[in-house]
Formats: C-alpha cells, structure tokens, sequence
C-alpha cells in the first residue's frame, strides 16, 4: 500500500529550480535538478529515503522517522500537534518546532498538501491530488470529500498580477441536533 501511495506522491511533486522555499542545507541540488523518480520497493524505509531524495531533501534521521508515521499508514489528514504526538509515543526524539518545519518542508517540496480549517488550524496533508473535504466541526477531524466531480460553477476575477494556485473547498459538517 505504501508503494502506491508514495508513487502517488511522487508524480506530483514538481521539481522546482527556486530553493528560496527550502532552507540550503535541506536541499541537494542535484537530486532537486534531476527529476528523477525515486526507486520505491515496498520498504517503507526505503521508499521514504527515495521519496525524499527525490524532492531534493536530505534524509535526516528525523525527517526519515516522521516520514514513515506520515506516509506508512495511507492517506492521511495530521496537525503538527498530532504528528508531534504520535513521534512521541512512537520514541522518536523531535520537538514540536522540528515538526513543524519538517512539514513546511515536505509541503513545499510538494509532498505534503496544506489544508487550513480556521485561523487557528491546519492540517497537512498525505495525499497531494487535487480532492477537497469535509470538516467535521465536532471531531476537529478532516475527512476527503469522495465525489471527485465537485466544481465550482464559476471562479472569481483574478487581481492583474496573480493567478490561482489552487482552490481548497472545505465543507464544514455538525451533527444534527
């Protein structure tokens, strides 16, 4: 399953020639440069290193570790605060800030998809295809949206000078009372 998963992941990271988004010392530039895809063979170890090879990421031992709670366990929707929790009970020695950046870094080598509920939360997530989703305001829990036909009727006029990078719909979901 994790092979699928993290080939998934791979055909939509985007190499990129800008490295002002990654701190230098996360990037090798000659695996960002080269586009290659990574060599997946069912290990989950090992497909994590590729994974991460591959979108220009130095291995770390860290990285390494929250990239196997991250994408050994299938799609999935993970704050910081629980991805921290997990490493935790897991023995992985992290803090919450090198949670926090490691997911900033996955997300923007492409990884990783973000996914703000509120001013206050956001979720990132394991499945990078374009897909929306449910929130379900009693749980605190992002669920994808099954029905890939969602569309929007008609986009909003872009400002001169931008463009749209993505749209996120996020339907948020109560219980009936």
């Amino acid at each position: 399953m994790i092979v699928l998963r993290l080939a998934s992941a791979v055909r939509e990271v985007e190499m990129s020639d800008d490295a002002s988004t990654l701190n230098d010392d996360t990037v090798n530039p000659t695996a960002r440069n080269s586009g290659r895809q990574p060599a997946l063979t069912g290990c989950p170890w090992h497909d994590v290193n590729e994974l991460l090879q591959a979108a220009g990421l130095r291995p770390t031992r860290q990285r390494m570790a929250l990239g196997w709670l991250l994408f050994g366990k299938g799609a999935r929707h993970l704050t910081a605060e629980m991805l921290y929790d997990e490493a935790t009970l897991a023995k992985v020695p992290v803090s919450l800030a090198t949670v926090y950046n490691t997911l900033n870094q996955l997300t923007d080598a492409g990884l990783l998809r973000q996914v703000s509920v509120d001013g206050t939360k956001t979720y990132f997530d394991t499945n990078v295809t374009a897909h929306h989703h449910f929130y379900l305001e009693n749980n605190h829990e992002l669920v994808d949206i099954p029905n890939p036909h969602l569309v929007l009727q008609k986009m909003p006029e872009v400002p001169e000078g931008y463009e749209i990078a993505r749209v996120d719909m996020v339907v948020r979901l109560r219980k009936k009372r």
